[in-house]
């Protein structure tokens, strides 16, 4: 396949486009946490370790200008922030499905419990 470019990137496979949108230590995290229900904000923040503001904040602004997730800000004292997939998200969830089930099959490889 040849190189192409997205946004100034240049990329030379489909894989590699995939996981520029949603790979990375949290984006595949925060998806798998979506696809069942609807989540605030600081729920979010507190169901992933050494999750910083700066970090959910930025993973969340891509992955909904990317199309995987939708925002729906809530008018009340205070505001709420909610966070839900989008189809698009959901069509990335068999495949974290796949990597999540590979990753636990190399850890019991190598002799790590989980």
């Amino acid at each position: 396949m040849p190189q192409f470019l997205k946004d100034n990137k240049k990329y030379y496979t489909p894989v590699e486009y995939v996981f520029a949108k949603i790979g990375g230590t949290y984006k595949m995290p925060l998806l798998w946490r979506l696809k069942d229900k609807t989540w605030r904000y600081s729920e979010l923040k507190e169901s992933i370790a050494h999750l910083s503001d700066r970090m959910l904040s930025k993973n969340l602004k891509e992955l909904l200008n990317d199309g995987f997730i939708n925002k729906e800000v809530i008018p009340e004292v205070p505001v709420r922030t909610e966070y839900s997939i989008t189809e698009k998200g959901m069509n990335s969830i068999p495949i974290i499905s796949m990597l999540r089930d590979y990753g636990f099959e190399l850890m019991k490889d190598d002799g790590i419990k989980h």
